[in-house]
């Protein structure tokens, strides 16, 4: 059986973790616990959770040429993630300087750097020209533009577009009429709505007649379909020591399960699941389950 097919327009970058019981405040200096250095961006992290669920995926974004580029474009071939649509820049690879906390909560900055660089038409023409594709992803590390033009294409050819919108920014109407799913964490519902995703009321006026999946962490997930119906998905109750990348790993289990014909419902339910087990590691994709371990999950 041929593996689904799932592209990710999106960004790269190198994490650059430090971890300390408590963080500072500003003008005072602690001593940490760990620093760590990975692979991350939150394009990357869900292109590499989707290749461990099993889908065939490829990668649509930009790296610098330099040290971190070149480990992430390596990193990449050695998940059988396709790189043949990822391009080269002379500004240098994106970086995430994060602070975790002793909960496992975590501050980050962004230097999106190259995934700036990213070209509408290298994207536009990548989305028409892979095979088979089912499902297109992208998040808010790149420029919407690029997003808008990649999803066009998508639709065209009748694929499902995901939109992970984070960091937060406003999204043009277009990029939204565009998105099948849509799928903020609570902070980034609250800022595209205006009030937390509290009641049926306010979800079911967050997009009228689209698909929405709001992520609460350790609270699960809320999935809001197009007719309106609205599926609440518990978490398990684990021992939380980094949540980096959560989100990501999330969204990229949700991509390949509905690719692989699974119901929204239950791609949501595995969603979660594998979610839940990445916030019990430390790091973004080192925490991300195998595929054996997600198959055991499913």
């Amino acid at each position: 059986m041929d593996k689904a097919v799932v592209a990710v327009v999106g960004s790269a970058m190198m994490d650059l973790t430090a971890y300390a019981k408590t963080l500072p405040q500003p003008g005072q200096t602690l001593v940490g616990d760990l620093f760590t250095t990975g692979f991350g961006g939150k394009g990357a992290n869900q292109a590499v959770i989707a290749a461990h669920c099993g889908a065939k995926t490829f990668f649509v974004g930009k790296l610098g040429r330099d040290s971190f580029g070149e480990s992430i474009a390596l990193n990449f071939q050695e998940l059988g993630i396709d790189i043949s649509y990822t391009q080269y820049s002379d500004v240098a690879t994106g970086v995430a300087h994060i602070w975790v906390d002793g909960n496992g909560e975590n501050r980050i900055v962004i230097i999106p750097g190259a995934n700036s660089e990213i070209e509408i038409a290298k994207a536009s023409n990548a989305i028409s020209a892979i095979k088979n594709l089912s499902v297109v992803i992208a998040q808010c590390e790149i420029n919407q533009d690029v997003t808008v033009a990649a999803f066009s294409v998508a639709k065209e050819r009748g694929v499902t577009t995901i939109l992970n919108p984070a960091p937060f920014m406003p999204l043009s109407p277009q990029l939204l009429q565009l998105t099948d799913w849509l799928i903020p964490n609570e902070s980034e519902f609250k800022e595209l709505h205006g009030s937390p995703p509290r009641s049926d009321e306010i979800l079911k006026s967050f997009r009228p007649n689209k698909n929405s999946i709001i992520t609460l962490g350790s609270e699960g997930a809320v999935l809001v379909t197009a007719d309106g119906s609205i599926v609440p998905i518990n978490a398990p109750i684990v021992s939380v020591v980094d949540t980096t990348g959560a989100g990501d790993a999330f969204v990229g289990t949700f991509a390949c399960a509905l690719a692989n014909g699974m119901s929204p419902i239950d791609s949501a339910r595995l969603g979660v699941a594998v979610a839940s087990l990445t916030v019990t590691r430390k790091g973004a994709q080192s925490s991300y389950p195998t595929q054996a371990e997600i198959e055991m999950l499913s």
